[in-house]
């Protein structure tokens, strides 16, 4: 998302203000902000850093990328004598042996080590302990001003490019010893970062709050819509389409708005093919060029063929054994470089596409390539056109659609897979009766039953806010069955603290639509966008 058209993200602004003021008080909390590639880590840094004001933080925003360690020293420097002069008065210039001659007054004892730093860049000798001197110099700062300097490393897995002998066990030293900076580190390498903090950055103390930056939910979502298309007359029904199409994601839903205020005319389906079809298309060359990123790996093309039948609905371990011909721990090895890669993420029994319009792509522009026996572009544009024209009608009728009777459907297609909602594990019964259910109370007006030879589910529905009155009210009626059943309460706004810990004291699941889409996710299903 570009930064002039920053939007939402408040929680996770109102984390970092408090980290920071934390830190003036004498509490530092690192922080790890992951998550997928153009979900808005950047932008929501760059809106920090142009909000948040105080004279004694020193940002330090460096983007980590291949290259030399002497040039990553000195873009360090260069930064962060930057940021602590852009205050004085003085009028800067961005040339390194300029800012080192004008803070050299203000903090001698933190030059002295600059220069000793770079003096050792040109020397011959070897630089393992100079990482750990540059980012000693944040601490030496603060000893001379009393300011604190807030270290932001973007993509920080790009470290390890810089050929640093012992990078994590030295920086980890640094985490615990240098309580005076606080580090915020950035990746989109969800996988590889989970690993290294797990692993190479676990520690007692100066250890990482890790906070996943998701996509925008469907409130927000609907929001980002309505603002941005102020003043257009696009139905609800393609509103709830966009909505459902992007996932929130807030790269896709602002590159469909801008196509969608270009051309208000034109049909949701026709917008789409310019976009992922047509050989010009901005993600059709996104993901033309994502592809060919396999083709260094050995059996490339089953890789490929791993992704496009997960992308396709087959993404079940037993569907791609079966489809695949190959047995269950060949499929494993392979699905896992996928999920090393962030290509994938898996979710029990299932695995998904973890960038949900790459999947589309898969389904409807890839496939129309792979099974086409002319490699007539025509015939191809045509066959694509038709199955978005029916992904969209299949979203509208669905739409239209109660959620008891979407979640009845969603019910009739499970076959005693393991998920996980949230945190807890739960297996999807296969029911031999699944009905509607009347609640003799006015605050649950229906709901659902489910039933299989050993497993009872009683699922209530709760349109407006869910109380604590409402738990005790549904696990009331929940006891007049004689078999203990699994007790859910579906609500379309999320519980309060308090309420969720009742539903968690008596054994209540509550799930929101955020949590039902998952599930229909995983089943290939409409989202429902209330």
């Amino acid at each position: 998302m570009l930064k002039s058209q920053f939007f939402g993200r408040k929680k996770y602004l109102e984390i970092l203000k408090k980290r920071v003021i934390d830190l003036k008080d004498g509490y530092r909390q690192n922080i790890a902000i992951i998550g997928d590639e153009q979900i808005g880590k950047t932008s929501l840094i760059f809106k920090f850093l142009t909000d948040f004001y105080d004279p004694r933080i020193i940002p330090v925003y460096l983007e980590s990328r291949p290259e030399p360690l002497d040039s990553f020293t000195r873009r360090f420097i260069g930064i962060l004598l930057y940021n602590f002069l852009s205050n004085s008065g003085i009028k800067l210039q961005e040339d390194l042996n300029f800012l080192i001659l004008k803070s050299e007054k203000y903090i001698p004892l933190t030059i002295r080590k600059i220069q000793e730093i770079l003096t050792l860049l040109k020397s011959k000798k070897k630089k393992h302990n100079i990482f750990s001197d540059l980012l000693s110099l944040c601490e030496t700062i603060n000893e001379e001003t009393q300011k604190f300097c807030v270290v932001i490393l973007d993509e920080f897995h790009n470290l390890e490019s810089l050929g640093i002998k012992n990078l994590y066990p030295d920086w980890s030293k640094s985490l615990i010893t240098q309580k005076k900076t606080l580090y915020v580190i950035i990746s989109s390498l969800k996988y590889k970062a989970k690993n290294i903090l797990s692993k190479n950055l676990s520690l007692l103390f100066g250890n990482f709050e890790v906070i996943t930056v998701e996509p925008f939910n469907i409130k927000v979502s609907e929001k980002y819509l309505q603002e941005r298309l102020c003043g257009l007359n696009i139905k609800a029904g393609i509103k709830d389409f966009v909505v459902h199409f992007t996932g929130g994601n807030p790269f896709y839903l602002e590159l469909l708005t801008k196509e969608i205020l270009k051309a208000p005319n034109l049909r949701m389906a026709e917008l789409l093919e310019e976009l992922l079809f047509s050989p010009s298309g901005i993600l059709n060359q996104k993901f033309t060029t994502y592809l060919k990123r396999f083709q260094n790996i050995a059996n490339s093309q089953d890789f490929i063929s791993i992704i496009y039948l997960i992308a396709d609905g087959h993404n079940r371990i037993k569907d791609l054994t079966h489809l695949l011909h190959s047995q269950r721990k060949e499929i494993m090895a392979k699905a896992n470089l996928l999920l090393e890669l962030d290509t994938i993420s898996r979710n029990g029994d299932f695995f998904k596409i973890n960038d949900r319009v790459f999947s589309f792509w898969l389904k409807f522009v890839y496939q129309e390539k792979i099974h086409s026996l002319t490699f007539d572009a025509k015939n191809q544009k045509i066959g694509f056109k038709n199955k978005l024209e029916a992904m969209i009608n299949e979203f509208l009728e669905n739409r239209s659609k109660s959620l008891s009777e979407r979640l009845s459907e969603l019910m009739h297609l499970f076959e005693n897979e393991v998920v996980h909602i949230g945190k807890k594990r739960l297996r999807l019964t296969q029911f031999r009766e699944i009905k509607s259910l009347e609640f003799h109370n006015k605050r649950f007006k229906d709901g659902l039953i489910g039933r299989s030879s050993d497993t009872l589910w009683i699922i209530g529905l709760k349109q407006d806010v869910l109380t604590e009155e409402d738990v005790s009210l549904f696990v009331k009626e929940c006891k007049k069955y004689r078999k203990q059943p699994k007790k859910i309460i579906v609500t379309i706004n999320e519980p309060d603290s308090n309420t969720r810990l009742k539903a968690i004291e008596e054994k209540v699941w509550t799930w929101n639509l955020e949590k039902i889409n998952q599930m229909l996710d995983l089943f290939a299903k409409p989202r429902i966008i209330a």
